[in-house]
């Protein structure tokens, strides 16, 4: 079987999780793949190397300014002929099957040619009732034009009783007490300036990704350029960390049981539905601002994370394609979260008192959240 396989490039989720999805086809010698990426400059794309000769297209994107979406800048940056044209030209029937991880280029050329598709990723687990900010009837309606599937497999940290899958999510090595001493932050939105002057105020040891290296600052944070080992390392060793409100960071800080600060990109209608399941779910800690004081009084508080084990859903995925797609989702959904084992909900430090975390104690949340 021959797949074309689009992923949208604007934020580094969606390649991990293609990451995830390349080794998984691995596995799988008759499935062939050819990659596609869009959404982000080619020449800001790094370790693409599980991806072999990969196709780029322009596509579409948001512009981003000082933490929230600059709707005017995105509307100046779209080339609505190019990304026609690239619709038009992509050889969609040279290939059995499309997917789409919410990459318009490859949804709308298999739309237009009526190919077999299918979309995968966070963004289509939107399809459904899920925790959405009051704005959510608009920007539901450009999530299904964005990049439109007639089949998709949605994912979140929890069903919500829809036919949604786990997150795909790497595994990390459990790290030694001795090595949980900084506290890792990917903010890549925010203005670097204030958001340095914050952190130099503390005193714990940041370490940074996401923002221009070549900053001025203080002694307690180190600023590190992109590396997805080295990103991995630094995540698996923190003691806690503090991020904007994406799906793939946060489902991978949930299989270390980390303590999490996070803080919805404003107008971004997905990190903002993001935050609000994260305060239902009770998995994060979730404010409006990032600043000294509201990390000082988070790290007062002694937060606690909570350790899911998520099972192989990649692996799940690729079989139930290469099977046929003969299951239902729903089906799939139901096999996949029979087999997500919750873990601890621990503190920072290594010793702290544990509590068991459930199914039912999640569903019990969620029932206090809404009462």
């Amino acid at each position: 079987m021959k797949i074309l396989y689009g992923v949208q490039g604007t934020g580094n989720g969606h390649i991990s999780r293609a990451r995830a999805m390349a080794e998984a086809f691995q596995q799988f010698p008759d499935l062939e793949v050819q990659w596609l990426f869009s959404g982000r400059p080619p020449e800001k794309l790094f370790a693409m190397e599980a991806f072999g000769d990969y196709w780029w297209r322009e596509g579409l994107t948001f512009v981003h300014k000082e933490g929230k979406i600059d709707k005017l800048a995105t509307a100046r940056q779209l080339d609505l002929g190019k990304l026609l044209k690239d619709v038009r030209e992509l050889p969609v029937n040279d290939f059995d099957l499309v997917i789409s991880d919410f990459e318009p280029v490859t949804a709308w050329a298999a739309k237009k040619r009526k190919c077999a598709s299918l979309g995968l990723g966070h963004q289509y687990a939107f399809n459904f009732s899920i925790p959405t900010p009051a704005f959510g009837w608009v920007a539901r309606s450009i999530m299904k034009a964005f990049a439109p599937v007639p089949v998709s497999l949605g994912m979140h940290w929890y069903h919500f009783g829809h036919p949604i899958l786990p997150p795909i999510a790497h595994a990390h090595e459990e790290p030694t007490p001795t090595e949980q001493e900084h506290i890792l932050v990917y903010l890549p939105f925010e203005h670097p300036t204030p958001l340095l002057r914050h952190l130099a105020q503390l005193p714990q040891q940041f370490i940074v990704y996401g923002l221009p290296t070549d900053l001025p600052k203080a002694e307690n944070i180190t600023l590190k350029a992109p590396s997805v080992e080295g990103f991995r390392h630094d995540v698996a060793t923190a003691r806690a960390v503090i991020c904007n409100s994406g799906f793939e960071l946060i489902a991978e800080t949930l299989t270390l049981g980390k303590p999490i600060l996070t803080r919805p990109l404003k107008g971004q209608f997905e990190q903002e539905a993001n935050g609000m399941a994260l305060k239902e779910l009770q998995l994060a800690k979730v404010v409006e601002h990032i600043d000294a004081l509201t990390i000082g009084r988070w790290l007062e508080e002694h937060p606690k994370g909570v350790r899911i084990a998520w099972p192989n859903v990649a692996h799940a995925i690729v079989q139930w394609i290469a099977d046929g797609r003969s299951e239902s989702p729903q089906a799939l959904a139901d096999k996949l979260w029979q087999g997500v084992v919750p873990g601890q909900r621990r503190a920072q430090s290594a010793d702290a008192s544990t509590t068991l975390e459930t199914t039912e104690e999640i569903e019990g949340a969620k029932g206090s959240e809404s009462s």
